[in-house]
């Protein structure tokens, strides 16, 4: 045998065994006992907070309800309201008692409440199943406060088979989505019969009313999917209608017994796999076509479809709302997702005509504020929207006409709209939302006045130093606020507003603190370096104890790199962050940047830099800050540098390992799109544009394409299940590699999902894995 044939006999074995016994060392326990017991203790709950679940504002601000353990059962809760103003008056609203059922030993599991007007009638969602990404099927109870009566809806509707339950604004009457339907219940009629009015007739499995199909609710954030009219004789809703859409195979392969994702259909009996057709739009194929239909809330009449012009499969319904009791606001994004239209609908006649227009050369920015609601202001003459048109994310006041006015003035991107104080006195009133003009890593309160007449001002103080949320009451008078940074896991506190004082702490996580502090120092260091061209990027470190400035330590980055995240967010990361810092006690310096194009609070140019061009940029930036670390930094070892990440940290990953071979030598890519064509149409053509129109920037930025420079050690790990980046793109990338010669590591997580956290063990197994891969290729410690 010669010995470029025994090399490639040689690697088939290598590779043919690679699977199964890393497989098996990966399920072994690992050799290092601290490694064993740190880890296990991080993914199995040792070390995770459990606050109480976060309060809710109630009559308008002037009261707050929380979830307090009912006195004698510490597994039950009570709903509790508290005085905003003094905290001192505490009223039990709903006893763990008067939410058991008859005939029940324990009380319903509260997943949500929702609340009439006079708070004396209650929607209870319990018993919740997950639908795609979020758990938005389950049970709906219905509670009358002034005489006890719990009910469960739905009529003989099987168990957890109702989505989206809400009320009429009388909460005389309840709508939901059942089987891609919408039902209106009569809360005075009895169980079944004529209580319970179907309103739409055509949903199947490819039709859905109320609810969205997995694409636009992944991507759009689409999950409820209907709305009650002002004066409640009406229902606005999305129709999805896939046909034609393209459909992706899910092969389950555990069967019944041992299924890890309960929501497969598994068959009673039998050893076959189940395979699940789930219509699925890649980038460049068809599209499920979406309208807007309005519906009598007695079920007389039939459907009125808005008139909403252009091809109902080459535009997006992003947003739908009712202006007022006969018209409405429906947003039209369309494929490209560079334009939104601003359409009025006449929900009588169906007419729509063309308010407003945000246009960008890019994108319409999704998250990071952008493609938000629009807000009603003045009794819904005008309402608040965002847009990027003058360079920055900034918030306009738009009336039906079409005028606009600037609300957030200055060089600042709005990071997140938070609440309003309307006008009071002939006053123009505030509006708060999050920023942080001088930290692209952090996030403040401010607010301006809603007629832009003034320059926006920071509201949290300057002792908070991080990431900072806030849930404004309805009277714009308090707020409950949450911090935490990279060092600081935080606090939760309501405090009163403008003047941000303190009125009482909620949470301040000193428990919590306590269990952490062996992770806690050293602290995690923030800095800047330059990722080329003269573009400086955001970067934080953790240093291993006992840290020696003298020596080389080797690095591991963590990336995620695409428009989807940000990396280097200055918020404390739970168990991620634990991890971390886990793998830096080991003797590594752990490092992330945020290269240009990630949702950074630093202008639209800094964010649509990467249109038609996602992952090359990227690859290119990141290769540079690290090089640029090493020299500013000397103690960071060049010759030892390790890459992970998930998702488009995958991805990344992957870019990194195959175009710049000479410098990451370890890397670990978790659930990755290898190939950019492989992924939904939403998401991809947002960035990139359609296949069909950027063939060229498609290749460029896949990184299947250039497997050919793996020089590296590389582990990529997929969950055979995932329904979010298919599996298909990893089995292309192996096949490739193998076509190619290269070795590498392969994990298959059977039908686990995205996530990669179904089934017992799932987790700890995982992240066992990365740290195991880490240590054995790239050996921890300074030189």
């Amino acid at each position: 045998m010669n010995q470029q044939v025994f090399r490639r006999f040689a690697f088939l074995c290598i590779l043919a065994f690679s699977a199964v016994s890393f497989a098996q060392q990966a399920a072994t326990a690992p050799n290092s006992e601290t490694e064993k017991d740190t880890i296990t203790r991080i993914f199995t709950g040792e070390f995770r907070e459990r606050p109480s679940p976060p309060p809710r504002w109630f009559d308008d601000g002037q009261s707050y309800i929380a979830m307090e353990p009912a006195a004698g059962n510490s597994h039950a809760r009570d709903v509790v309201k508290y005085d905003t103003a003094t905290g001192t008056h505490r009223e039990v609203l709903i006893t763990a008692a008067q939410l058991t059922p008859a005939g029940a030993k324990e009380p319903l599991e509260i997943s949500a409440l929702s609340w009439s007007k006079d708070d004396q009638r209650v929607l209870i969602f319990t018993n919740t199943r997950r639908v795609w990404r979020t758990n938005s099927r389950g049970d709906y109870w219905f509670l009358d406060r002034k005489t006890g009566k719990l009910k469960k809806l739905g009529g003989d509707a099987p168990e957890a088979s109702l989505m989206y339950a809400k009320f009429n604004p009388e909460a005389t009457k309840v709508a939901y989505v059942k089987d891609n339907d919408i039902y209106v219940e009569d809360l005075a009629g009895e169980d079944g019969g004529s209580a319970i009015q179907r309103l739409t007739h055509d949903g199947s499995d490819l039709v859905i009313n109320g609810g969205s199909d997995w694409v636009n609710e992944e991507e759009l954030a689409l999950h409820d999917c209907f709305r009650w009219s002002p004066d409640g004789k009406r229902i606005a809703f999305w129709q999805f209608d896939l046909h034609g859409v393209g459909d992706f195979a899910l092969m389950n392969y555990l069967g019944k017994e041992r299924a890890v994702v309960t929501e497969i259909p598994y068959p009673q009996t039998g050893p076959y796999p189940v395979e699940m057709q789930v219509p699925y739009p890649l980038a460049g194929t068809t599209n499920s076509a979406v309208r807007v239909g309005v519906v009598n809330a007695d079920g007389t009449g039939s459907v009125k479809w808005m008139q909403v012009p252009g091809d109902a499969r080459q535009n997006y319904i992003a947003r739908m709302q009712w202006a007022d009791a006969g018209t409405l606001l429906i947003q039209q994004l369309n494929r490209l997702q560079n334009t939104d239209n601003y359409l009025l609908a006449d929900a009588t006649s169906g007419a729509v005509h063309e308010i407003w227009r945000d246009h960008d050369d890019a994108f319409i920015t999704i998250g990071f504020g952008g493609l938000t609601e629009a807000q009603p202001i003045h009794d819904g003459r005008q309402f608040l929207v965002v847009s990027e048109k003058d360079g920055w994310m900034h918030v306009w006041s738009i009336d039906r006409s079409g005028h606009e006015t600037l609300v957030t003035r200055g060089t600042l991107d709005v990071a997140g709209i938070m609440g309003m104080k309307e006008d009071e006195d002939k006053k123009p009133g505030w509006l708060y939302f999050l920023a942080s003009p001088d930290n692209a890593t952090q996030r403040y309160l401010y607010r301006s006045p809603l007629d832009g007449s003034a320059n926006p001002v920071r509201v949290t103080p300057a002792n908070f130093a991080g990431a900072n949320s806030y849930t404004i009451s309805p009277d714009g008078k308090y707020a409950f606020h949450n911090f935490s940074s990279m060092n600081d896991p935080g606090l939760r506190e309501l405090v009163s507003l403008p003047d941000h004082r303190l009125a009482r702490m909620l949470s301040d996580s000193s428990e919590y603190k306590k269990k952490i502090a062996q992770f806690l120092t050293p602290p995690v260091e923030f800095f800047k370096v330059d990722a080329g061209d003269g573009v400086m990027v955001d970067g934080w470190m953790i240093k291993p104890p006992n840290f020696n400035p003298a020596k080389k330590y080797p690095v591991l980055v963590n990336i995620y790199g695409e428009p989807a995240g940000q990396t280097t967010l200055d918020r404390w990361g739970g168990n991620g962050e634990l991890f971390h810092r886990y793998i830096a006690s080991l003797g590594y310096l752990v490092v992330s940047f945020d290269n240009s194009g990630t949702p950074a609070p630093r202008g639209r140019a800094w964010r649509k830099v990467v249109y038609g061009d996602v992952g090359v940029l990227s690859s290119k930036q990141q290769a540079q800050a690290l090089r640029s670390l090493g020299k500013m930094d000397t103690f960071v070892d060049l010759d030892r540098a390790a890459v992970w990440g998930w998702s488009g940290g995958g991805t990344n990953t992957l870019n990194l390992m195959f175009r710049s071979p000479d410098l990451y030598k370890v890397g670990m890519s978790v659930a990755p799109v290898p190939d950019q064509r492989l992924y939904d149409s939403i998401y991809q053509e947002r960035y990139m544009g359609l296949p069909q129109d950027n063939a060229d920037g498609y290749k460029r930025g896949s990184a299947i394409n250039f497997a050919a420079g793996l020089k590296g050690h590389l582990l990529i790990v997929h969950g055979s299940g995932d329904d979010n980046v298919h599996y298909q793109g990893t089995e292309l990338l192996v096949n490739r590699l193998i076509e190619l010669g290269k070795t590498f590591d392969f994990m298959t997580y059977p039908d686990r999902t995205h996530s990669i956290n179904e089934g017992s063990g799932t987790t700890v197994h995982l992240y066992h894995l990365l740290a195991r891969y880490l240590t054995e290729h790239l050996p921890a410690g300074p030189q």
